[in-house]
């Protein structure tokens, strides 16, 4: 096995992949009647597709959440380009598995199957050096700042409350719930969280572009004014850029507004930070590119002087974002919590309101339950 150095590249010049492999799960929801809503949304599972990549004995993971035809892309499409490459530069190949799907598709699904093969590469890399992964990256920080999510528009007030006040009683400061599937409800939702939370904690909003400019402006000075939110994200869709910078110019000056979980290029972010037309830029790095996306959003951020949130998947993003100068928080989200504990031991758990990467095991610190994970199986078969 070869030694680690700074960054590992000389040593692992013999390296190639020898094998990859595929695979996805189907987690239920645990909402009210076996669902979950959001602003525009409704769904009864959660689909983790999962990719590994082996060389000289190690294994690296990476995965996505989307539909499962994101594996069969992955494993079509982008499992014969990294099959025999060095494993020296993760974002070598990506450059490759990036041209390789021109034409099949670079957003949305494609750069979802790229984001979960650049992490398995990475965690490769890192394992081979037997290095944690946050010390192979950049690392400014040796910790993530979470805020916790759910809150959805389908639970009762009871359990809103619940959950959200259950998050602040481990230590998390800052909690999200799920707006504007029903504005009329949203006042007497609201109210309920405000009042079990207290005047301490911060409270965030996601409409996930459910709503109108102005019917948003509207609710941005309401949710300030009368139950001092301070994040206000995707008031209006993230396609809407005039209508982000409406909110973003308009709105309370501190009521920050966010986008771009759904950014899947460079150029989404480009024009999310044009203008700009948020306060505050998100990147998924499941969605973005993986990694090595991760890397190129921070640079573009910094270049702008916007903070950076991670949105959702936080056994991952408690390692890349360590490498995000501008590092604003990671979205601490029920569902992908539920489902990454459900398949892998090794996760982390907030402590003091952050996440902190487990510098004692190589790569991500994640290892796959089998047993655990084959009742969801949808995509692959259990390795021998």
């Amino acid at each position: 096995m070869p030694a680690g150095t700074a960054d590992g590249t000389t040593d692992l010049a013999g390296y190639a992949v020898d094998a990859v492999d595929v695979h996805a799960f189907e987690v239920p929801t645990d909402g009210p009647d076996g669902t979950e809503q959001d602003g525009t949304l409704d769904w009864d599972s959660t689909t983790l597709v999962l990719v590994r990549v082996h060389a000289a004995g190690r294994t690296g993971l990476g995965y996505t959440y989307g539909d499962t035809s994101v594996a069969s892309f992955a494993q079509s499409l982008l499992a014969p380009v990294i099959r025999g490459a060095c494993v020296a530069s993760p974002p070598a190949l990506w450059e490759r598995m990036g041209a390789r799907i021109r034409n099949a598709g670079r957003p949305g699904a494609g750069a979802m199957a790229l984001s979960a093969v650049d992490v398995a590469l990475w965690d490769l890399k890192a394992r081979l050096l037997d290095l944690p992964l946050v010390h192979l990256l950049p690392a400014v920080h040796d910790r993530v700042p979470v805020y916790g999510s759910g809150g959805f528009t389908n639970y009762p007030l009871d359990r809103l409350t619940g959950q959200l006040t259950g998050w602040v009683e481990q230590g998390i400061p800052r909690v999200k719930l799920k707006t504007s599937r029903d504005p009329g409800a949203d006042p007497r939702r609201l109210t309920a969280v405000r009042r079990a939370l207290g005047d301490g904690p911060e409270l965030f909003t996601d409409a996930n572009g459910a709503l109108g400019r102005k019917e948003a402006l509207y609710w941005a000075h309401r949710f300030h004014e009368e139950w001092d939110v301070r994040w206000f994200e995707e008031p209006v869709t993230s396609a809407d850029l005039e209508g982000l910078r409406l909110l973003r110019d308009r709105g309370p000056a501190r009521l920050e507004i966010a986008a771009g979980e759904y950014a899947f290029t460079a150029q989404d972010f480009v024009n999310l930070v044009d203008g700009p037309a948020v306060d505050c830029l998100q990147a998924d790095v499941t969605r973005c590119g993986g990694i090595t996306g991760v890397l190129e959003v921070a640079g573009l951020a910094a270049a702008h002087h916007l903070d950076l949130s991670a949105h959702c998947a936080p056994a991952l993003s408690a390692h890349a974002f360590c490498a995000v100068r501008g590092l604003r928080h990671l979205e601490y989200f029920h569902d992908h919590v539920r489902v990454e504990h459900l398949l892998f031991d090794g996760t982390p758990t907030p402590a003091g309101g952050a996440l902190r990467p487990d510098t004692g095991r190589p790569g991500l610190g994640l290892d796959v339950r089998w047993a655990d994970a084959e009742p969801f199986r949808v995509h692959g078969t259990r390795p021998s």
